[in-house]
Formats: C-alpha cells, structure tokens, sequence
C-alpha cells in the first residue's frame, strides 16, 4: 500500500485556511513519543491530583511556559505542542529529573500513606468503599464533563476525599461533548457549539479485563436490545472514577449517542442515560471491583435522582441471591445516601409511568423485578402529586433511609417540599437533614493565598488542614500582605477579562480598529464586584439593571465607583435565560459604560478561578429561598472577597454581619416586579451607602483598615467552614459510617430483639426530651460500630426480621389508637411539673413495638404547636386483656403564656433512622363536632 503523504489544509499567503466542507469520519490523538527518561510525566499526567497539586502543575509548566499557557494547562495537550527537541534536552538535564522524581516520590506517597481516614479510626469503623453517582463532575477544564454547580460540588467532593484518604469511587457518564462551549451573536444571543472530545486524548485510560480486552456493562431495554458502555478511568487523586461511555461497536448508532451530551436530548434519550448511569454505574462498579481488587462498597450515595436508578439494580442483586423483595428493599434502603441539590420541583427529573413499566415489565429491557412495586417507588401518591410521572427524586427518597439537602435552610425547604412523602408529621419531623456543601481549597485558592495557608501549619503534615484554626489565624495575621494580595488578585482578574473580552468582540464581528476601547476597560484600583453562575431566572442576572439610571450613577461615580464582571451558560433550552443574557449584554454594549460593566462569555472552571480570586465582592441574588447553596459565594470568601448576597443557602446560616452584606428580602411580597423593584433598591443602596464607601475610606496609610477588617475577618471564620474536607467529615462520620453499620446489622443477624429501653437510631436512647428537625436523618447508629451480634444461619438474616417486623408493624397499626389523656388539673405556673397520662390500645403490637410521646409547646390562635419538644413517657401498666396499655410522664412548664401540648404514638424500632421513617403515627382523635382545638 502506498504512504500517503498527510493532507495540508488550502494554503493562502503562507497561511492556512480550514475547509468546514470536509468532516473526519474518525478521530484520534497521536501521542508523543517520550523520551525513557521522562516516562514518569505519563502517571503525573493520568493523575488529576495535578490540577490541585501546585508543585506538580510549576513541573508541567517548567517544560514550556508558553506551551503551558497555549494547552490552557493541560499536561496531555502540553506534551503535544512541545517540540521533540525540547523532550530530548530535558531528558539530559538532570536538574530536570530529579526535581520530576521527587514529584514522582511525592505522588506516591499521597497515593499510598495513610491520611484521615486510617489514621482516625475511620478505616476500622466505617465503611470499606463509598460509591458516590453524580451525572457530572467538574474536575478540571481540562475534563470537560461538568455543567455547573452540581458537577463542581461532585468534583470537590472526590477531591476532598482523596485529601482525606476517604475509600470513594465515583460513578458518572462520559459525555463526547460535554457540556456546550458559549459565544455570543452581534446581538448578544447564546450560541452553542458542542466540541468533539476523543477520550484517548483525555487524562483517563480504559478499563480493560484481565484478557486485556476492553471491559464492557449493558443495560437492557425494551424490544430486546441493549445499551452497552465501555468504563474510562479517570484517577482523580486516590479515587478512581468510573465513566460509562456508550460510543462502542457494541451499539447500533442510535445507542452510541446516548453519552453525547450533558442535559441534552428528549424524555427518552434523558432516560436512558440515567439508566445506563444507575443500573450500568452499579454493574461497572461490580466490574472494576473485580478486576482491581478494589473494596466493594458498602455505602452507595446518589447526588438528585439522575442516578436513581442504582437502587433499583442493587434490589434486583438481592434478589439474584436470594431475598425476597421486601428484603432486598430494607437492605438497599439501609446502605443508600440520597443527596437533594434542588430546591424547585422543576428541577427534579419526571418521566411518564409507562416508560418506566416498559423498561421493567416482564418482557422489558430490565425483567425480574415486580414492576408494581418499582412503579409504586417513584409514584406521586400524595395530595397534588401527578399519578401519570415517575419521580426520580421520589424514588431515591423511598429507596434512600438516609436523606439531606446541601445547607440548613435548603434542609427545611425541602422537609418542606417533600412533606407529602410522610403524611401526619410537621415540616420539621420529615426525615431530610442537611450537610451544608463545601468547596476544595487547594482548586480554588490563589497561589498567593494558598501560600499563607500551607505557611501556617506544619510542613509535611499529611492532612490538608480544613478545620485548623490557628492556620487560618496566620492566614490573616498581616493585613497589609492581604490587602496587596488582594490587589494581586485583581489585577490579575483586569488582565484576563481584557483578553475574554477581546476574543469575544471579534467572534461577534467586530474589527481590531473597534476593540481600542477594550485596552482602558475596567480599572485595577476599583471596586470590582463578580457574578457568575448558571443563568435560571431565579437566580435573578438582571436585578442589577431594575434601574439603570441608578446602576449607571453606582458605575461612574466619580468618587466611589464600581466595575461588574459577570458570566454564565443559560440552558441552550432555555430561551428565557438567553434573553437574560441578551439583556445583560445589550446593557454593557454602551459605549458611555462598557469600560465599568462586562459579559465574559464560555464561564468555565479556568475562568471561575479568577473571578472568584480576584473579585473584591461577590454578589448573588436569587429569589429566597430558591438556591440550595450557593458555593460561588464560598470560593470567593476562601479568597478574601466579601459576599453581598441574599440570605439563601449557605449564607443564611454562615452570614453574620462582619463578612460581607445581607441584602433584604422581600419574601412576602406576592408581586414578582414589585418583590424586584424592593430588592434591587435595596441592593442599590448597600453598595452606594456601605460597600462603596467602606473600600474607598483609606487612612493616612493608604490602606482601607474596616474593610481590610472584613476581610481577615472573612478568612479567620469562614476559611474553615467552606472547606470541602469539612463536608466530606461530615458525611463520613454521621452519614455514611451509620449507612454501613446498618447495612452490616441487615445482612446479618441483628434487626429483631429490641428490648424495651431500645431508641430510635439517631434519637437518643428513647428517654427525655428532643427538639424537632435539624442535623442530619440518621446520626448515630443504634447498633455498635460494627453491628453487634453474630452472623445467622439464614441468608440476609436481620434484613429479613426487620422486614417481617415492618410488615407486622404497619398491618397492625389501624389497631393502635390513645383512649384518653389525663393531666393535672388546677392551675400551672412557671417551673410547675405537670403530669400526663395516656391510654393506649396496641391492638396486636406490644410495648416494645411503639414509642408513645408527649408533644408540648407555646401554643399559637390555631392550636398549632411552635417549636415542639418531644419527652417520652414511661410504661407504668402492660396491655391488659383489652389489650391498653398506661403511659405517663411528667414535664417542666417553662414560660407564662399560650400552652399546648398532645400525645402521639409512633413504631419503634433501632433500626429506623428516623421516627418520622414509616410515615407511621397515632394522634388522640378530636371529639365529635369539635372544629378547632384538635391539638393533634
């Protein structure tokens, strides 16, 4: 066969022209030949440690800082535009290699020592592996598998547990496209392109089998076909993530598109990819496992519903060895973490009914499974539920026993949100805790800031010191350094907005002689306040420009002014987020204020690295209480920006008056342009009143001392607090170690013999008195570290007790009622005991079946109970023939004033993670014709 010389593109003047008439068919990348000496650059490279590791990342660049530079930072694209010669000269310089061997050395011992995870008797207690499912993950740029903050959050999540030596594997889909690339028309419109990646350039390898041949999962669908997927490996530190790619000889061409895009596609293509993601992710795990020898998981946690689907497989597994489906399901439900990011309905994934039973039914993609009961998982069968949808989030809910959402408030929102779920129970009794999200410091830090942070603990130390507060009292020890680092920071921010901003003027039309303008735009010495984030309307892009004539005024003062640098994707679905943005760009267009207000288009990582550093405020105002975190806001406060945002999210319960600005919400005002108009004057006049004159009041010094005070103090508290570390600590030692010891006692068998002094896990031991809501469903755990108790002769032995007791436990409760209540009669003042008894019919249950408590409080006009406490009462006299049984107890009154309080009666067990988790309660029932009062 002849050789084929390589085709040139049409030349022209020495320059080339791209023919966009001729498309590959095929594509690949041709890697470069390293010389033998430099073969440890490939493991550095493959590791994405690199895109947080600092002194990795000053190596990569060492080779070629302009090529560096040019690869947007990539080592895989770096080592293909540095010339051969440059490889061999490196390949010599010995310089060179020793410093590539110590970062080689270095890697391996962060692979390999123990971090917190073993050193604090996590190992031992905890679970072996944690599997953690995320549609998407923002790892790097460079990775291009991410949208916003969801896959950033999963992204710092696996990174944090790397740090903390946290046994994670992360499950997700790899997607040819990505997330879409943003430019802008002359109008100002969003346009999309999606770019075509080829994962063989991408810093992952192909899992393969011990034949060497390409390990491969498929999911069955309907009409007999089936969705197989290869499984990339990205390491992302010490956590492998698996990532499902579909673009397989395997698939017929319609099959190979499913894993094309982030969010794109219909209800039917959206389907299948949570499929492949859930049942898929599952069986990849399974497969590395056993190829690697990696743990197998204990604990499977799932971020929102696209991953749902897990549970459904890990039942049909269950099944496969031999529970029944009950069992399966208390066995799934014990081991399953179910993260909500989402505080809109609309938000939540629903597919048609009917899809759902095609894909299950008997002669369905996925047969085995009774497709009544999956149905009845993701039914909306609570008042205002639609009973045509599966909801995903619904079904991860009931196959989860362990719920939170992503900060306090985002917590009650959604106890709120979901209260359908557990009918007889208030808002705060719905068992849905909250982890508030955190952010990696070492990806989101200023190297200038990173400085002082690893200045101030001790060198070597093997932990990343998220909670460490004397570091970060060294962090803000010299002001005068902060406040030049600060400057540092924004100027640096100056620099590549000019750059975005050119790029972008010319991919909208314009010519060089029009961009003078761009070279005086923005200014290094003022106020700059950064927006960026996904473009929703709730999160509200424009309340900045509800009164022009006053935000014109706010940007060219002539005293204080302020500058806006602002980014962000709308869904390419979402025509009203693009008219946002149109709206936001048409505004910054004007020539009289283009120079102090700028739309920087394709807001990616690289880009929200620099906005976060450099900003001197950062600004968010969603409509309260519609954002579930926020962590924009959390990367620039690690920076030393100060935050001026609604209360929403993690501000809300992380704001206190010395760390930035709360801008007041107007929550009850039922008018949305009127609820604007009132939040925009209000932000106006924060920034005209206190913001823009705090950072302009200098002293003799130069320096502005309030706000520099602000600022450390920023870092002082809430440098400890944002820490993605701190959140992964969280999770393991209250959630995911009591999702294993669950699990463990489930596949023993230790579920039945409560005894009657046993609690409800994570209430206590059953006796005094507890407050409603708060912290995270399921703390704590009612069984040992491990589980206590022996192994049992029967298979799924403790999931097969706390099934049948379930099951007993809810066909007897019709059965349970309270006869009569009896206190104290006279009058009671503050700090009297006053004494309640209860009759209580069991029906067939016993004692040791039930919990019966006293709810008691400040009662308001309706009866309603605020802010209850919950004490329970002592068994003073068995069930007699009639089968009632005497209950009582005493409490303290407390304040003068409207005083309520009830009995109720709800099952007990000390495997339920929660009280409210049966959705099981008997209230004393009101007397005929009584209409108010109830005081159930």
């Amino acid at each position: 066969m002849a050789t084929l010389p390589c085709p040139a593109a049409h030349v022209s003047t020495g320059s080339w022209v791209w023919s966009h008439s001729v498309k590959a068919i095929r594509r690949f990348t041709v890697h470069p030949a390293l010389p033998a000496e430099l073969t440890p650059l490939r493991a550095l490279m493959l590791n994405l440690r690199w895109s947080w590791h600092a002194p990795t990342r000053a190596l990569f660049a060492e080779i070629d800082q302009a090529a560096w530079d040019a690869s947007g930072h990539d080592p895989s694209a770096l080592l293909a535009l540095v010339a051969p010669q440059r490889l061999a000269a490196l390949a010599s310089d010995e310089d060179f290699l020793s410093r590539l061997e110590l970062a080689s050395h270095d890697l391996h011992e962060y692979l390999s020592g123990p971090r917190w995870y073993q050193n604090s008797g996590q190992l031992a207690r905890g679970p072996a592996a944690i599997a953690y499912f995320s549609p998407e993950y923002g790892i790097t740029e460079a990775l291009p598998q991410y949208s916003g903050g969801l896959g950033i959050l999963a992204g710092d999540h696996l990174k944090a547990a790397s740090d903390l030596g946290v046994p994670l594997v992360g499950v997700g889909l790899l997607y040819r496209h990505g997330y879409f690339t943003q430019s802008l028309s002359a109008e100002g419109w969003q346009a999309e392109r999606y770019p075509a990646t080829d994962p063989a350039g991408l810093p992952i390898t192909l899992l393969r089998d011990e034949a060497g041949a390409p390990a491969r999962v498929s999911v069955g669908l309907p009409g007999e076909a089936f969705l197989a997927a290869q499984v990339w490996v990205a390491e992302v530190g010490r956590i492998p993530l698996l990532l499902l790619d579909s673009y397989t000889e395997d698939n017929d061409p319609l099959l190979r598109e499913v894993t094309d895009r982030l969010y794109g596609g219909s209800s039917d293509h959206r389907l299948r990819q949570e499929l492949l993601l859930g049942i898929g992710g599952v069986r990849a795990v399974r497969l590395y496992c056993s190829i690697t020898g990696y743990p197998r998981p204990e604990v499977f946690h799932t971020n929102e519903g696209h991953a749902g689907f897990l549970g459904i497989e890990r039942i049909r597994e269950y099944l496969a060895d031999g529970a029944s489906f009950a069992e399966a399901l208390e066995l799934t439900r014990a081991g399953t973490v179910f993260t909500t990011h989402t505080p809109v309905p609309a938000g939540i994934d629903r597919f048609d009914r009917w899809l759902i039973g095609q894909q299950f039914r008997s002669d369905g993609g996925e047969p085995g499974l009774p497709v009544d009961q999956v149905l009845a998982l993701g039914a909306e069968a609570y008042p205002g539920g639609d009973p045509d949808v599966f909801n995903m989030a619904v079904m991860g809910m009931r196959l989860a026993q362990r719920v939170n959402g992503v900060s306090e408030l985002h917590g009650a929102v959604s106890r709120h949100m979901f209260t359908g779920l557990w009918p007889g129970f208030d808002d705060s009794e719905v068992p849905i805790g909250s982890v508030t999200n955190g952010v990696h410091g070492p990806t989101w830090f200023a190297p200038e800031i990173l400085g002082l942070v690893q200045a101030g603990y001790e060198a070597g130390a093997s932990d990343w010191p998220a909670e460490d507060s004397p570091v970060w009292e060294a962090v803000a020890a010299d002001p005068a350094q902060i406040f030049a680092i600060r400057r540092a920071l924004r100027v640096r921010l100056v620099k590549l907005a000019r750059q975005r901003l050119t790029a972008s003027w010319r991919q909208r039309g314009a010519s060089d002689a029009e961009l003078a303008w761009i070279g005086s735009a923005l200014d290094e010495n003022i106020l700059t306040i950064g927006f960026a984030r996904r473009v929703p309307s709730y999160k509200r892009l424009t309340l900045m420009l509800h009164d022009p004539e006053r935000l014109i005024a706010l940007l060219l003062d002539p005293h204080r002014p302020v500058q806006f640098v602002i980014a962000g994707k709308a869904h390419p679905a979402d025509d009203s987020g693009k008219a946002l943005i149109q709206q936001l760009v048409r505004f910054a267009d004007d020539p009289a204020v283009r120079h102090r207000i700028v739309f920087l288009p394709d807001y990616d990582m690289a880009l929200a690295r620099t906005l976060v550093q450099g900003c001197d405020v950062w600004l968010n105002n969603p409509l309260r209480p519609l954002e579930a975190c926020g962590t924009s806001g959390m990367k620039a406060a690690l920076n030393g920006a100060l935050n001026l945002s609604v209360r929403d999210g993690w501000w809300d319960e992380w704001f206190d008056g010395e760390n930035g600005w709360a801008i007041p919400s107007a929550d009850s005002v039922l008018d949305p342009q009127r609820r604007d108009g009132l939040e925009a004057a209000a932000l106006y006049d924060l920034l005209e009143l206190s913001v823009a004159p705090m950072f302009y009041d200098v002293g003799a010094d130069g320096l502005p001392r309030r706000w520099i005070e602000m600022i450390t103090h920023t870092l002082r508290t809430l440098g400890p607090k944002v820490q993605a570390t701190r959140m992964v600590r969280q999770y393991t030692t209250e959630i995911y170690r009591a999702a294993s010891a669950s699990s463990r006692a489930l596949v023993g068998g230790d579920a039945a013999g409560q005894g009657a002094g046993a609690g409800v896990v994570g209430q206590g031991a059953g006796v005094g008195e507890r407050g409603a809501g708060g912290g995270v469903a399921g703390q704590g755990v009612g069984v040992g570290e491990r589980g206590a108790g022996g192994s049992a002769a029967r298979p799924f032995a403790g999931a097969a007790d706390f099934a049948a007791w379930k099951q007993r436990v809810t066909q007897a409760w019709p059965g349970v009622r309270i006869e009569l209540v009896e206190t104290d009669d006279g009058e009671h003042g503050p700090g009297a005991r006053m004494t309640v008894r209860a009759e209580v019919a069991l029906g067939e249950l016993s004692p040791d079946d039930v919990t019966v408590e006293m709810v008691y409080g400040r009662a308001g006009d309706d009866d309603e109970i605020a802010n209850p406490v919950f004490a329970e009462l002592t068994l003073e006299a068995p069930p007699g023939p009639d089968s009632c049984a005497w209950y009582g107890g005493t409490v303290i009154l407390g304040q003068p004033g409207a005083f309520g309080y009830t009995v109720r009666v709800l099952p007990r067990h000390r495997l339920l993670a929660s009280p409210a988790e049966m959705a099981l309660v008997a209230t004393p029932v009101a007397p005929a014709g009584m209409v108010t009062g109830d005081l159930r």
